[in-house]
């Protein structure tokens, strides 16, 4: 950023921003490894990336032994390198989101202050890093953060080489913009590639700027994105010929034009999370559409195409057949950057803010002081075996409303005599706010995760055991156990694998007491109804350890067997 602007315009230094940044680092990077992994996106792909670093295969990703080609293996391919790198474990299958989300927000700044100026670059970074939903997904192992850094790393790309006066810099960033959408291509899909595609349409017919199309390097872009895609998938579809149907059509048409995936929504499904996602700023969306709508016919909008951004990907996935809340992810860098540029202009020279600022922030002090008021309603949701998890959890949330009432109290006594650092503390109180509820999850998340259940039994199993997962697929105790199960009967998200290679899985219940009857070192695992179920028809099990969610078995005559 251009600090010199900066130091002028605020009480803000260089020497403060980098404290500040480091601290925001510690915090982002310091609370990963906090969190047991919990279902089902954090242990699949952590799982994923574990077989494809034991099995040396990092062409086909597999999920339990069996082919999985959902999604493309970029971010497979970093976890599993941090795998080898730092070891097995929770921060480790998170880093990729954590640094591609933290990253993002360095690149909001840069791109901001190079389009509208260095406050403003400041001020857009403050708005993402204090983003709920974007704090909370940058610490879940989804695959919907790195997509979302890639896309919008394109997007900003492209605003830069829209706005550089330099013919080979602005012909560099496009370029740096291809590869970039190669890379979202190869973190989640199609949809890299798509979504700047739509959004770019859009922002031709409404602003009827087809100029630009001559500034985009259509060519030479197009050789650099197949040249970073194409080799995965043709050595994929060479060793599994099944994959370019799955991928394609079941994977990418069907999923958003038909309801086979079961996550359908009503066509406001987004509209709370956007609100939740984007708490301490909604205000100020209205003002900076409006003003990126009145600067839509220069020559070259940034702000119109942040704001076809927002829409179009907000309208694509509002009507789509597939809805869920990660989806959204790569609007609110744009909204920020839109927010950053509005709250600059209203800093203006006097680095002061209105009344309206003033009562953003007093109305988010007392709601927190309200949120206070309901801490009761927490442990209302809990089962009888969670309350005591509940109620630790609320200590979180008390924490949680202490950080966004206390910061938000001083952004307001900060607002006339200071607007920077009152929006400065405004932003910290989110990230705080969310950051600790996300991570005090861990008292509700533990139980889910399965950790306490495989300490309690890891020991004693010994290695290369045969594993069955009978009418259940649990996204977190092959990761934590360090195995691959056997299907049994429900293969859940696994049936395209076991469609593909049959003799992997065990497809009726029948099947499986008959293999178990003969398998006599083998263990399973399942759910405790199923357990009753199987004691009721007298299969011989005998009970290694149990949570409130699962059971783990093994046959009786394996009791002598020693671990290896």
């Amino acid at each position: 950023m251009q600090f010199g602007q900066l130091r002028q315009s605020s009480a803000l230094n260089p020497a403060k921003i980098l404290i500040l940044v480091l601290v925001y680092g510690l915090f982002w990077f310091g609370t990963l490894n906090y969190r047991h992994l919990i279902p089902s996106d954090e242990g699949r792909y952590a799982e994923i990336a574990r077989e494809m670093l034991v099995t040396g295969d990092w062409v086909t990703p597999r999920y339990n032994g069996y082919k999985y080609f959902e999604k493309p293996p970029l971010q497979i391919w970093a976890t599993a390198t941090a795998f080898n790198i730092f070891g097995i474990g929770d921060w480790q299958a998170r880093l990729w989101t954590a640094l591609t989300g933290f990253l993002t927000i360095f690149f909001i700044g840069f791109t901001g202050a190079r389009i509208y100026g260095a406050r403003a670059g400041w001020l857009a970074s403050l708005v993402l890093a204090s983003s709920p939903m974007w704090v909370i997904g940058g610490h879940v192992n989804s695959l919907d953060m790195g997509l979302s850094a890639f896309l919008v790393a394109a997007l900003c790309s492209l605003l830069l080489a829209q706005t550089s006066h330099n013919k080979t810099q602005a012909r560099n960033w496009m370029w740096a913009c291809w590869a970039l959408m190669a890379l979202a291509t190869l973190s989640k899909g199609v949809i890299g590639a798509a979504i700047p595609g739509m959004v770019f349409i859009t922002y031709s017919l409404t602003a009827w700027d087809w100029k630009i199309w001559k500034r985009l390097h259509i060519i030479s872009g197009t050789i650099l994105f197949l040249a970073i895609t194409a080799p995965w998938f043709v050595l994929v579809a060479q060793r599994n010929p099944e994959f370019l149907e799955f991928f394609f059509i079941h994977e990418h048409l069907q999923r958003f034009t038909q309801t086979a995936h079961s996550r359908t929504g009503p066509i406001y499904y987004f509209i709370p999370l956007l609100l939740l996602g984007f708490l301490p700023w909604v205000a100020q969306i209205p003002g900076a559409i409006s003003q990126a709508w009145r600067e839509r016919n220069r020559e070259f909008s940034s702000g119109w195409l942040l704001t076809c951004w927002f829409i179009v990907i907000l309208g694509f996935f509002s009507v789509s057949q597939s809805k869920l809340p990660g989806y959204i992810i790569p609007i609110f860098p744009a909204l920020a950057l839109l927010v950053g540029n509005r709250l600059d202009r209203n800093l203006g020279l006097s680095n002061s803010l209105t009344l309206s600022w003033q009562t953003q922030t007093i109305f988010f002090a007392i709601l927190g002081g309200i949120g206070f008021m309901f801490l009761g309603e927490i442990s209302k949701q809990a089962r009888p075996d969670e309350i005591e998890s509940y109620t630790q959890y609320t200590y979180w949330i008390i924490a949680a409303l202490i950080a966004l009432t206390g910061f938000s109290l001083f952004a307001f006594t900060q607002s006339k005599r200071n607007g920077l650092l009152s929006i400065t503390s405004f932003a910290s109180g989110f990230f705080l706010c969310a950051l600790i509820a996300g991570t005090g999850h861990e008292t509700l998340g533990r139980a889910v995760s399965g950790i306490d259940l495989v300490e309690q039994v890891k020991g004693s199993i010994p290695t290369q055991t045969q594993f069955y997962s009978v009418r259940i697929l649990d996204h977190t105790v092959p990761f934590y156990l360090g195995t691959t199960m056997t299907m049994v009967e429900f293969p859940d998200e696994l049936e395209f694998g076991v469609k593909q290679e049959p003799e992997l899985w065990l497809p009726t219940l029948a099947a499986f007491i008959e293999r178990w009857k003969e398998d006599q070192t083998a263990y399973a695992l399942m759910v405790p109804e199923q357990y009753l179920e199987l004691q009721k028809l007298n299969v011989p099990m005998q009970e290694v350890g149990r949570d409130s969610r699962r059971v783990i078995v093994k046959h009786p005559e394996s009791a002598s067997a020693s671990p290896q």
